[in-house]
């Protein structure tokens, strides 16, 4: 039972890898929470039991739930998403359903209600840009239609322009923000998040699987540090109606991270380079590079990421492993 002390938040998508974390947050600063999940990808364990927090197992194409929730909250944090290129590539309608129709059903029921709603959309927006540190104003570059790679982003692109749209249209009180490579506890390397499933095949000595040549590049961010910024974001009033990019700028190719989790387990397994289409499908296209520019979240926040790549790893790893007392190199 909820308690009435604090900001009630709805989090869709709260027992998942960020959205329980940014559950933790708000329950720890004496918010009130609920954590509505399908279960799909998110995990129940992953919610500390707390007095201020309920769980409600259901879908946000569930349209009759979704209006009780929204109701009877203040403030909504839409998480819920299908994810994962193995998943948008291999569930292409399933993903599209889910990310669409369900962002439509929650942002209808945001303004129904007069809520405030943050939205997370992707770093996936810029498609096959690759041109630097991508202000929220870049282009996107993107394939063929044909190409289901695409459909994520896509999607995430309908759910950006439908909040944008109740925000000048209606004055919807929205916020947008891009996420780019969250990781930490809890992430699940089930849907081809890259450095929990190397780091799982690197304990087990099994060869790290690294897609294409390996050159291509990424940035990522811990999860803490991520939600730090989701925090101020919604505690900031100028940041309605704004998108707002909330990644690390510390660039490292895919396989120089796989050398370096083999480095930090102390693993003898060898890297193995796996070709697009054996991994995915025939025509499967990737970016080679993919940094946020996060001046404009800096400046209105005074937000920076705090933890190191090392740091990540060496937390990462230790929850892997089952052991606390691990300590990579």
């Amino acid at each position: 039972m909820l308690t009435t002390s604090g900001t009630k938040y709805l989090i869709t998508g709260g027992s998942g890898f960020i959205g329980s974390h940014l559950a933790d947050a708000l329950l720890a600063r004496g918010d009130s929470v609920i954590a509505l999940d399908n279960l799909s990808t998110g995990r129940l364990e992953n919610l500390r039991p707390h007095p201020s927090l309920r769980f409600v197992h259901g879908s946000v194409l569930d349209e009759l739930m979704v209006d009780e929730l929204v109701h009877r909250c203040d403030v909504v944090v839409h998480l819920a998403a299908a994810v994962g290129v193995k998943l948008i590539v291999e569930q292409p309608l399933r993903s599209l359903t889910t990310n669409i129709r369900g962002s439509e059903i929650v942002i209808e029921a945001a303004h129904r209600y007069r809520k405030k709603i943050l939205i997370t959309s992707t770093s996936e927006i810029y498609g096959k840009n690759s041109s630097g540190a991508l202000r929220e104003d870049a282009d996107r570059i993107l394939g063929s239609p044909a190409v289901v790679r695409w459909a994520y982003s896509t999607a995430k692109a309908v759910d950006e322009i439908l909040a944008n749209a109740y925000h000048k249209e209606r004055d919807l009180p929205t916020i947008v923000v891009r996420l780019f490579n969250t990781v930490g506890p809890r992430q699940s390397p089930t849907y081809g998040m890259v450095i929990p499933s190397l780091v799982r095949q690197a304990l087990s000595a099994m060869p790290l699987t690294v897609f294409g040549d390996g050159t291509q590049t990424r940035c990522f961010a811990h999860v803490a540090d991520v939600v730090d910024a989701l925090l101020r974001l919604l505690d900031e009033d100028a940041a309605v109606g704004e998108t707002f990019n909330i990644g690390s700028s510390d660039e490292v190719s895919i396989l120089e991270l796989a050398k370096l989790i083999i480095e930090f387990t102390g693993s003898t397994s060898g890297v193995e380079l796996i070709p697009y289409s054996q991994a995915y499908e025939r025509g499967f296209e990737d970016m080679t590079r993919r940094v946020p520019d996060t001046t404009k979240l800096r400046a209105l926040t005074g937000w920076a990421p705090r933890r190191t790549l090392d740091k990540i790893l060496a937390e990462i790893i230790r929850e892997a492993s089952g052991d606390p007392t691990a300590i990579p190199r």
